[in-house]
């Protein structure tokens, strides 16, 4: 292990990045340091004895929550006779909490100047993203006798850490010091305590009652034990399946975040280190995910968004009444509207997402009372879907960003700005309908039909959402159908042209059920042609595509999330070999991670590479990668609710051996689900 490795632990609303020796000395362009509610707190924090820095050894990321380093005076380049040993323990729980070891191995007693220096620029993350550190308020430091605080303040925006420590500490303007005299075999400790605060108006700190796990390590342990207790286990003969698994249910509890607008409530983060906050598509795709093994994640996420739905029409925030956020943020430049996201609506599906959230949840709970609960938001985003998002009037949602200066200028899943293209490589101009959209549009239409016939006692408002699905389905496969190619285009133009691009979209269409069952084995096939499916999984854009890239963002890298909901359309269409090829190739991926799945990895052929290729900025542990193993466990075991209990139909691949996932939670109480691998797939 290098310097250059970097040590994540995270617990919700607060994570620290730090190099291998814990150290953190953090630039203004790098995610490193100790971050809350989107703001950095810490970005110094370096241990020194005696002037001289330290050697990792090795260090142990012993729960997601914890790490510890094992260190050396001396440096890295050669051989190291230590008379002296220093372990750093560091938890994140609400507060930042480091326990400090020092153990003399010397015959002789030594001196020790121990010091730390500590300090903060109170960054925006989007500062750092965007590498701007533009300051407009004041940052103070103010030294007492038992503690060091650091602070900013801009009007009525304050945040500030407060560092104390037991073991007589000296503190001062940069940090703290301690003077430290230890005999022969001799071991001294002292505890250090990082609190943070975020003040607003009179003082007070806005997340009181928002904490998701308690501040000590033995609740923190508790909250895990309890959260893994509460999942079903699953027993596979595949090792690198069950430790995917593991590996996943460990990660999602570790992403679990508070928002401030409902204290109490935890809903899935999209991931670290950019995106430690509530978004509405990840959120609820990653609710989709992981509904047979975590499905009290989906009802205060549904919760939370509708409470924050949108009411208003406002072109900075991109918002409209019915809409469902895009991204709330909690930093300065959301505070001073430096940037919309407090919140931000600019998202095209995460609307019809919530209505199709909605009733899978309900199938899988059998909770009225929540369908019930949020009639009139849900109501408002099926209106919000007809009246607000088509924007050229031809019943397509459309999207084009109203916010010119930092809105996004793609609002469909694929939001890198060059996701949308031509066959000859060229961008359509705005506004644009992106393929997979109208397929959530029809779901949460047919969805929402269900729920107004069964729980909201409106039989006509049902027929009606069938009739305008029916019509919407008609249309689309007459519109986006790519005869020469047999696919259906990525997207359309305003004049109605198509970008006729072969795409991963086209598997989400599959799992929508707006795929007409003529064309479907076409799909399926182009899913797992050679052009798609690299033998890890399927790309985002298809080989030969004038912007292809293998390690292009959204042209050509493997994204698992998308991989897992394409292999879940395969499969309610009936192609059970497709589905478990998307599966393996995943899965078999997912190994080369430590059961791990990054946010997207190189598309380049597996007999090529022979392992799957990291792709440089890829976010890790990220939320909807973190529940694509758990969807993919879904689809290979056909575990689907039907009519009021689980029906189990099991097709996956020999390798796979022997699966049980035990203790499936739902309106059926709890039930087993087996299966053992038949399908023999082609040699990749």
């Amino acid at each position: 292990m290098g310097q250059s490795d970097t040590i994540r632990i995270l617990d919700g609303n607060t994570f620290v990045v730090s190099e291998d020796t814990g150290d953190i000395e953090a630039t203004p362009s790098e995610p490193t340091g100790m971050f809350s509610l989107d703001t950095r707190f810490l970005s110094r924090w370096v241990l020194t004895v005696n002037g001289e820095r330290l050697n990792a050894l090795s260090y142990d990321d012993l729960q997601y929550y914890e790490a510890r380093f094992f260190l050396v005076p001396g440096l890295a380049t050669h051989y190291i006779d230590a008379k002296l040993s220093i372990i750093r323990e560091r938890a994140v729980g609400g507060s930042f909490r480091e326990t400090l070891t020092f153990l003399n191995h010397d015959e002789r007693p030594v001196d020790l100047d121990i010091r730390m220096e500590a300090g903060s620029d109170f960054a925006d993350l989007f500062q750092i993203k965007d590498e701007i550190l533009n300051k407009k308020g004041e940052l103070y430091t103010e030294v007492e006798s038992d503690r060091l605080r650091l602070g900013y303040r801009r009007g009525n925006f304050r945040r500030e850490t407060v560092i104390s420590t037991s073991g007589g500490a000296r503190f001062d303007q940069r940090g703290f010091s301690y003077t430290v005299h230890l005999e022969p075999n001799e071991e001294w400790r002292t505890d250090i305590d990082v609190q943070t605060f975020a003040l607003g108006p009179g003082g007070r700190d806005l997340r009181i009652g928002v904490q998701s796990h308690g501040p000590e390590r033995l609740a923190l342990q508790q909250d895990l034990e309890e959260w893994i207790a509460g999942a079903p286990t699953v027993n596979a003969e595949c090792e690198h399946l069950g430790r995917t698994y593991q590996r996943s249910l460990v990660d999602l509890a570790a992403l679990r975040f508070a928002p401030l607008t409902m204290p109490g409530q935890t809903v899935p983060a999209a991931g670290l280190p950019w995106f430690m906050t509530l978004f509405g598509r990840d959120s609820l795709l990653t609710c989709l995910q992981v509904l047979p093994f975590a499905p009290g994640l989906s009802k205060t996420t549904l919760r939370i968004l509708a409470a924050v739905q949108g009411t208003r029409f406002d072109d900075f925030r991109e918002e409209d009444p019915g809409r469902i956020l895009h991204e709330i943020r909690y930093g300065e430049t959301a505070a001073f509207e430096e940037q919309p996201h407090s919140p931000y609506y600019g998202s095209v599906d995460a609307t019809p997402l919530f209505v199709i959230l909605l009733d899978e949840y309900e199938r899988w709970s059998g909770d009225a009372a929540l369908v019930k609960e949020l009639e009139r938001e849900t109501r408002a985003a099926l209106t919000w879907i007809d009246e607000h998002a088509d924007l050229v009037g031809n019943g397509y949602i459309w999207y084009e960003r109203r916010n010119t200066d930092t809105g996004l200028e793609n609002q469909c899943w694929k939001d890198s700005w060059d996701s949308i293209s031509y066959s000859d490589g060229r961008l359509p101009g705005f506004p644009r309908a992106t393929c997979e959209v109208q397929g959530y549009a029809y779901d949460a239409k047919i969805r929402a039909a269900r729920l107004a016939r069964e729980f909201w006692n409106d039989p006509a408002y049902a027929d009606r959402l069938e009739r305008e699905a029916a019509d919407l389905k008609e249309r689309f496969n007459r519109d986006f159908w790519v005869a020469d190619g047999e696919f259906y285009a990525l997207a359309l133009d305003a004049e109605g042209r198509q970008a006729d691009v072969l795409s991963s979209n086209i598997g989400h269409l599959l799992w929508s059920g707006i795929v007409d069952d003529s064309r479907a084995a076409r799909i399926a096939e182009h899913l797992v042609s050679d052009r798609l499916f690299s033998g890890w999984g399927v790309r985002t854009l298809a080989e030969g595509e004038v912007r292809y890239n293998p390690i292009g963002y959204h042209n050509g890298t493997i994204w698992p999330f998308d991989n897992s909901f394409v292999a879940w359309g395969l499969r309610r269409y009936g192609f059970a070999e497709e589905a478990a090829t998307v599966a393996d190739g995943i899965l078999a991926a997912a190994s080369y991670f430590d059961g791990r799945l990054p946010e997207a990895f190189g598309g380049y052929p597996r007999d090529l590479t022979r392992f799957p290729v990291e792709y440089p900025t890829a976010c890790s542990p990220q939320a909807w990668s973190t529940g694509a193993p758990m969807l993919l466990l879904r689809t290979m075991l056909g575990i689907e609710p039907h009519e009021g209990h689980l029906a189990v139909e099991p097709q996956l691949p020999v390798g796979m051996g022997r699966i049980e996932v035990l203790d499936i939670p739902g309106r059926w109480g709890r039930v087993d689900a087996f299966a053992r691998g038949r399908i023999e797939l082609p040699p990749h």
